[in-house]
């Protein structure tokens, strides 16, 4: 398993910057490589929500399941991934200045599946650098919950 991190501070409250975060239709619009999410609850997501994402990799699609298996409102969310890359994405979210400002910190856990699309995604994340990817994601995080009034 590969793990990546990022880690960085938010000028709004936690309740804002959950709203963003805990919404998986923003995803598309924090990393190009996903291009579609399905299947998100109507009512939010919850313990043993599922939804799935299609990401693209150099021209090859792949679905993936997503499933909440944690989740604390406005404060921590873990999520399995399943399929051409199976891994955890976890979410934490502190107050500070009196919860006036967020520190918002990602961590990822993950494996790309053997097989042709398996390497051609693993191959796309190890040109660009995953860690890149990440920060790029966290930080369209913080400019969306900045730009909210």
């Amino acid at each position: 398993m590969t793990v990546v991190q990022v880690s960085l501070e938010v000028d709004a409250p936690p309740e804002r910057v959950w709203g963003v975060v805990a919404d998986p239709n923003n995803l598309p619009a924090w990393d190009r490589h996903i291009v579609k999410v399905a299947d998100v609850p109507k009512g939010g997501l919850r313990k043993g929500s599922t939804y799935t994402t299609e990401l693209r990799f150099l021209g090859a699609r792949a679905r993936t399941l997503m499933k909440v298996v944690e989740l604390e409102e406005a404060e921590h969310s873990k999520v399995e991934m399943h399929g051409i890359v199976d891994g955890v994405v976890e979410t934490w979210l502190e107050p500070l200045d009196g919860g006036r400002r967020t520190h918002l910190r990602h961590r990822v856990e993950y494996r790309f599946k053997g097989g042709p699309l398996g390497e051609i995604a693993a191959r796309a994340v190890g040109a660009l650098g995953a860690g890149m990817i990440l920060r790029r994601g966290a930080t369209a995080q913080k400019r969306q919950a900045e730009s909210w009034s």
